[in-house]
This record gives structure tokens, sequence and C-alpha cells, in this order.
């Protein structure tokens, strides 16, 4: 998908621990950021997982460790979650309201929770009103005990947040993944190498690997197409997926693997594609 776009001055907003502004290896593409977390002034990354995968979204080809999806995309990072890798529902709705005011084009969400007030799906249909594409991991909850069940968790859960479940490298639906009626898409999970706090590299498995693998590709297509709506954007990536499952969408795959070269090489508008979710 390169030839197409590196997803170069795409704002992907990582709503997460923070990212490691200091990394060699994120420096580059690394464009600012806030904190909601109490006590923490910078958004600088204290815990590890928001560096982790933000160097899956958009480490540069810089010849240091590893290249992201997109890797001319720019980073944000909006800090909701805390040393401890937790944080309030409160913290993760004002960081998607600065997403909106501060206009970034994409928001990585690696979090989740089993509940959620309903003010965070309404931040949510505020964001996609306000053309803001927003993607999220499905869970870590594994299967539902019955078939028709879902352990998809909030926000991935709403039908205007991109659910992403996790796959292996032989195509099979990660073991922990969590799946049901409102999976999207899915992407790689499993033991994912990416940059680590303190300048390092390191391997990690969770459906928050996957989410920003998804949050890269949507980057590298909205390069690719620059005047389209994040709905359009959406329908592409839908559209162009690698089916893994039965024919169409199923409640483990969503629709497919995500494939960045066959949504940003795309000459034509994606039909519409129903977005999964309450």
């Amino acid at each position: 998908a390169w030839p197409s776009s590196q997803g170069e001055g795409v704002r992907v907003a990582v709503v997460d621990t923070g990212i490691d502004i200091k990394h060699p290896d994120l420096v580059a593409n690394y464009r600012g950021g806030v904190s909601f977390v109490p006590g923490a002034v910078t958004p600088m990354d204290d815990h590890g997982h928001g560096t982790h995968c933000a160097g899956t979204i958009a480490a540069p080809i810089n010849g240091l460790g590893v290249v992201g999806v997109a890797p001319s995309a720019y980073l944000y990072a909006v800090k909701v979650l805390n040393s401890a890798g937790s944080g309030a529902f409160s913290q993760i709705i004002s960081g998607i309201d600065w997403c909106i005011q501060n206009r970034m084009h994409i928001i990585s969400m690696s979090l989740g929770g089993g509940g959620a007030p309903a003010a965070l799906q309404t931040i949510c249909n505020t964001a996609w009103a306000k053309g803001l594409l927003i993607v999220a991991a499905a869970g870590n909850s594994g299967p539902p005990s019955s078939p028709a069940g879902s352990t998809v968790l909030f926000p991935a859960k709403y039908r205007n947040v991109i659910a992403v479940s996790a796959i292996d490298s032989a195509n099979a639906i990660a073991s922990f993944s969590s799946r049901g009626a409102e999976v999207d898409i899915c992407a790689p999970g499993v033991n994912v190498l990416s940059t680590t706090k303190g300048g390092g590299y390191g391997n990690m498995s969770g459906t928050s690997m996957a989410c920003p693998h998804v949050s890269g590709a949507a980057a590298v297509v909205w390069g690719a197409h620059r005047f389209a709506t994040n709905e359009q954007i959406w329908n592409l990536l839908a559209f162009h997926v690698d089916n893994l499952g039965p024919p169409g969408w199923d409640a483990n795959f969503g629709y497919g693997r995500v494939n960045a070269d066959r949504a940003a090489m795309a000459f034509a508008p994606a039909p519409v594609i129903a977005k999964k979710g309450i």
C-alpha cells in the first residue's frame, strides 16, 4: 500500500497510557498530546501499553527497530490511563473530546470495559458525526458462553466505533479475543513486536495490538483518499478485506482481515457497509 500512501499528514490519536515521546523510533512522527490523568502533567507513557500501540501505527522508516503500518502518520498522545493501565470513563470521555476539538482524523483506543456510562456513547457518536474515525479493541474476554452471546467490551461495542478482534499468524482467531455481534474487522494481535517505553522493543499480545493495525491501515487508506469521509474510509476498509471465516460477516473475524493495500489502491468508492454494534 505504501506507494499509494504512508499516511503522511493523517492525525492519529492514541487514547491510552500515553506515548514515550522520547523513543528514537517514535519521535519523528510525534506531534503533541495531552494528559487527563490526575498527577500526570504530560502525556509521557509511564506504563508502556500506549507506546507499543503507537509503534504499530506509525513507527517511521528510519533504520531502527520496527516500522509502523502508516510510517508517515502523525501521532498524538492522549493519556487517559495511569501507570497501572487503568482510568476513569470520565478521563476517556475528556480524551475523545480533546480529539474532536483538535481535529484528529483517527482515534485509536486499545482499552475497554464491561460497562460504560451513556456519556461515552454520546461522545463517540459526536466524534463520528464530526468526521472522526474511531477504532477500538474488542477485548480479551475470549468466546461467549453461547453462540449468540458477545464478549465485546465498551466502547468497541458501539455502532460508531470499529471493533477489532485479534488473529494470530496462522489467521486463526486468538483464543483470548472477544467476539460477538459487534465485531467489525480483525487484525494481527498475537506476539506483535513494537516499541516499548524507555526506548526499547518487545512483543505483546491482545486485541490492544490488533486495534492499532487497523488504525494504521485507516491512516494509509485516508492518505490515499484525501477527500474521503470517515464513513467512506470505513466502507473501503470493510469491503476490501481478506475473508477468513464464512462468506460475509461473522462474529469472530467481522467482515475479515484488514487489507490496507487493496483499500488504498481502490479506484472507486466502496459500497455502504453496515457498522456493527449497539
